[in-house]
C-alpha cells in the first residue's frame, strides 16, 4: 500500500512535520488487520416467524404446491408460492416441490438479509431485532423508508417497536393476518 497519501493528508491537517512517535503509531493503524463486520444471518426465530406467517400453502395431491394470488390485493397481484416467494418467474400455473419451495426460501431470505444489513450498518442489533426486521422486511418491503427503521437506528427501540402496527394495510385495507404478524413481529423485536 502507497502509505504516502495517508501522511501527506495527516501531516496537512496538523500543519507540521511528523514526530517519530507519530509516524511508528500511524504504520500501526495502517498494518492493523481490519476486523470484518460480523456476519449477521436469519435466526430460527425469524425463520419461524416468517414461516408461520407466510406458510406453505396450495399442497397439491400430488405433494408438490400451486402457486395462489395475494389474498389481500384486489387484483390478485403478486402471484405467490411456497414460503411467500413472489417474482416474474411466478404466475397462475407455477408448481414447484417442497424442495423448490425450500430452496427459494433460502435464496430469498439472502437477499432480505443483506437489504437489512446494508440499511441497518453498525447499529447495534439483537438477534431478535434482527429477526424480526427481516420478516418485516420480506413482506413489505419497506426495510429502508420505514420509521421504524430510523427509529431503531437512532437507538429509539421501544419507540420502533411501537411502528410495527402502522403496517397493517393492503389495498387500504386493515388485514387480520397483518395485524397478527406485526404484533408477532413486534413482540420478537422486544424480547431478549
Amino acid at each position: 500500500m502507497n502509505r504516502k497519501p495517508i501522511f501527506d493528508a495527516v501531516r496537512t491537517m496538523l500543519g507540521r512535520p511528523f514526530t517519530g512517535a507519530e509516524i511508528e503509531t500511524l504504520d500501526r493503524a495502517i498494518d492493523a488487520p481490519s476486523i470484518p463486520a460480523p456476519v449477521r444471518t436469519l435466526g430460527a426465530a425469524g425463520t419461524a416467524l416468517i414461516k408461520k406467517w407466510e406458510g406453505c400453502h396450495r399442497l397439491r395431491a400430488d405433494g408438490r404446491f400451486d402457486a395462489y394470488p395475494d389474498p389481500g390485493s384486489s387484483d390478485g397481484h403478486p402471484w405467490t408460492i411456497g414460503w411467500g416467494s413472489t417474482g416474474p418467474d411466478i404466475a397462475r400455473g407455477t408448481i414447484w416441490t417442497k424442495a423448490e419451495c425450500d430452496a427459494r426460501f433460502d435464496h430469498d431470505m439472502a437477499r432480505y438479509v443483506a437489504d437489512v444489513v446494508r440499511t441497518l450498518g453498525a447499529v447495534p442489533t439483537t438477534q431478535n431485532q434482527f429477526d424480526a426486521l427481516v420478516s418485516f422486511h420480506y413482506n413489505t418491503g419497506a426495510i429502508a423508508t420505514a420509521g421504524l427503521v430510523r427509529l431503531h437506528r437512532q437507538g429509539r427501540q421501544a419507540e420502533a417497536a411501537q411502528q410495527f402496527d402502522r403496517w397493517v394495510h393492503n389495498d387500504g385495507k386493515v388485514m387480520t393476518g397483518l395485524v397478527r404478524r406485526r404484533a408477532d413481529e413486534a413482540r420478537l423485536y422486544r424480547s431478549a
